[in-house]
């Protein structure tokens, strides 16, 4: 992929990602606030697995009953994931945490919840208009062990072995230059660390061609990763004991994942 091209995605992902945020931000005169654009073609949520190019399309149930009572309603309002990370990853009291694409800041905070006051957590976002909400959020919920970076996934802005675990929500699948945000989460996990994300996973069959066929990039569909792929690139990446477990079908040979990997405790 060109230069050109791959920056002309980067700002097709910020754009809509920052509407989003705004539409939560600003809502309009007599409208509830809500993460939607103004119809299911243009909107940043969708209807359900069967709208294949809407963010929300797969974000619906999420989080298990109660685990976001008390979070601010914004930061449930702007939750555009594909699965739950927090109960994937396994927190422990103590531990570091990093959200890669944390946006209105929903799983940052729960983790911060997980992991104590003795523990913290991170998020990073390339979005102005996010981590102005995330801020907003984990100021309204009190929040005081998080911390809401501006940066690129690819090149994420903590020093080395920073972090115990990294997290994400359907995000990965955003980026243009994917062997980059793998080596970049091995980088900022300590030896031993893990990962415990969500994200589009295609079948691996699914071309390609498929993909961009299917949606847009923006969309979580174009750019998302098959199982195999993923599997290799965090093989390259360094990882040990890595897997991809499909959780159910969002469209056609695409599926919302479970991604675990290890950073070996030597290297």
């Amino acid at each position: 992929m060109s230069d050109q091209a791959s920056a002309g995605l980067r700002e097709e992902v910020r754009a809509r990602y920052a509407e989003a945020a705004r539409a939560v931000l600003e809502p309009e005169d007599g409208a509830a606030a809500s993460c939607c654009g103004s119809s299911a073609a243009d909107s940043c949520c969708g209807a359900g697995p069967a709208s294949a190019d809407a963010v929300g399309g797969f974000s619906t149930g999420l989080y298990r009953e109660g685990e976001t009572d008390g979070l601010p309603e914004e930061a449930v309002l702007a939750s555009l994931g594909c699965g739950n990370p927090i109960a994937v990853a396994d927190l422990r009291e103590g531990e570091r945490v990093l959200d890669l694409g944390s946006g209105g800041g929903i799983d940052v905070l729960l983790s911060a919840r997980r992991v104590g006051p003795s523990g913290f957590a991170y998020g990073v976002d390339m979005t102005d208009e996010m981590l102005e909400l995330a801020r907003r959020n984990a100021a309204k919920a009190g929040a005081q062990n998080v911390e809401f970076r501006k940066g690129q996934i690819e090149d994420l802005p903590l020093p080395d072995a920073a972090v115990d675990v990294v997290i994400s929500n359907c995000v990965v699948n955003l980026s243009v230059d994917k062997p980059a945000v793998l080596a970049e989460m091995f980088r900022v996990l300590v030896p031993g660390g893990r990962i415990g994300i969500t994200d589009v996973v295609a079948e691996d069959h699914v071309t390609a061609a498929d993909r961009a066929a299917a949606g847009s990039y923006a969309g979580c569909i174009a750019g998302a990763l098959s199982r195999a792929e993923y599997l290799d690139g965090l093989t390259v990446a360094g990882f040990a004991d890595a897997s991809v477990t499909f959780t159910h079908e969002a469209a056609p040979g695409m599926h919302s994942a479970i991604i675990r990997a290890v950073k070996p405790a030597t290297e």
